[in-house]
């Protein structure tokens, strides 16, 4: 079945943490060799789903993870992720940075989100975002599955709106952190990969 279970024109595109600091070789995370080859293929999969939304009549958000400067510069981490990833250091993820930003190969967001936990929606505008462009279907993808992804589709389901996860969209450091969590968040998402939510947006 091709058909559409959602309104094309109130639907947003989350695409989770896909910043250079995360992705790019010469980022944050690609310095300290903390990442994987699940991630690395997750751009071309997502790309045609954004476009295909967007033609389409919806909304496509860059969700930024944001680690903010302190007076010294040096960012203000939460002693969990300081303990994870001790090779975050001053000038990571900073605000308006390019290793904050969206990478190229997903560009152009229509809208662009900071957040400073795992949800996208703690302490952020993208609930009013949202609301205000009518949005009632938020397509989830990004990085890492078991962290910002599904912490940011619970949140978007506890405040009522239709979640579908692009199984192929998301993914993590391992491919069993990967599974494990889509098999967790079915309960409360409609499954697709980016191949089928693209079909269907284009049919």
């Amino acid at each position: 079945m091709n058909e559409l279970t959602f309104d094309p024109n109130k639907t947003a595109l989350l695409i989770v943490d896909m910043q250079n600091d995360f992705y790019h070789p010469e980022g944050a995370y690609g310095r300290a060799n903390c990442t994987s080859p699940g991630i690395a293929d997750l751009p071309p999969r997502i790309k045609p789903v954004a476009d295909a939304l967007r033609a389409a009549g919806g909304w496509v958000v860059s969700i930024q993870f944001t680690l903010v400067p302190g007076k010294d510069g040096e960012p203000f981490i939460a002693p969990h992720l300081k303990k994870m990833r001790p090779f975050l250091a001053k000038g990571d993820f900073a605000p308006g940075s390019w290793g904050q930003s969206l990478i190229d190969e997903l560009q152009p967001a229509d809208l662009t989100v900071e957040k400073v936990a795992y949800s996208a929606f703690y302490q952020s505008r993208l609930e009013w975002l949202l609301k205000k462009t009518e949005v009632e279907t938020v397509l989830v993808c990004g990085i890492v599955t078991n962290g910002g992804v599904a912490a940011t589709l619970r949140d978007a389901h506890t405040r009522d709106f239709h979640t579908v996860l692009l199984s192929d969209g998301c993914g993590a450091l391992n491919e069993e952190l990967h599974n494990a969590a889509i098999t967790s968040m079915s309960t409360v998402a409609e499954v697709l990969t980016c191949g089928e939510i693209t079909k269907k947006l284009e049919g």
